[in-house]
């Protein structure tokens, strides 16, 4: 099973960071240490962005097209019908939490869904070390 938590950044930090993603995975990470996890949950709260439930709610439901999709208050899934793949959302105040099995299909769905809703999202799976923007930031052009 893989699990990616998706955090909406603010532009600005986005814009900023982008290329340097690494950082990001840094510091979420460091989320769950002791010490610091007062000054982390700070600093994880200036760069993210809260998310807007009612608004995600309906693109979601108006943009997924598939027999087997299913809603309960704030969780989202869809599954094959053997049930061998699928994928399942949860969105908290200010992370999405995605779990998904088998195949890719099913997170790739929720991936292009939430990449044309808002283009900062920021997916990181920390069992395997991956993350990145679920739609890359274009880079300035200075003449």
């Amino acid at each position: 099973m893989r699990i990616y938590f998706i955090y909406l950044i603010e532009d600005e930090i986005a814009e900023y960071f982008y290329g340097r993603e690494s950082k990001f995975m840094e510091l979420f990470s460091a989320n769950d240490q002791g010490e610091l996890q007062n000054i982390v949950q700070k600093q994880v709260q200036y760069i993210t962005r809260p998310l807007p439930y009612l608004d995600l709610h309906k693109h979601l439901s108006h943009s997924v097209q598939k027999k087997e999709f299913y809603i309960k208050g704030k969780i989202y899934w869809t599954e094959s019908a053997d049930g061998r793949e699928g994928a399942q959302l949860s969105i908290g105040e200010r992370s999405l939490q995605l779990k998904a099995w088998g195949g890719l299909a099913c997170e790739t769905l929720f991936f292009e869904v939430l990449r044309k809703f808002d283009g900062r999202f920021l997916a990181m799976d920390f069992e395997n070390n991956r993350y990145g923007w679920l739609k890359p930031l274009k880079e300035r052009k200075f003449v």
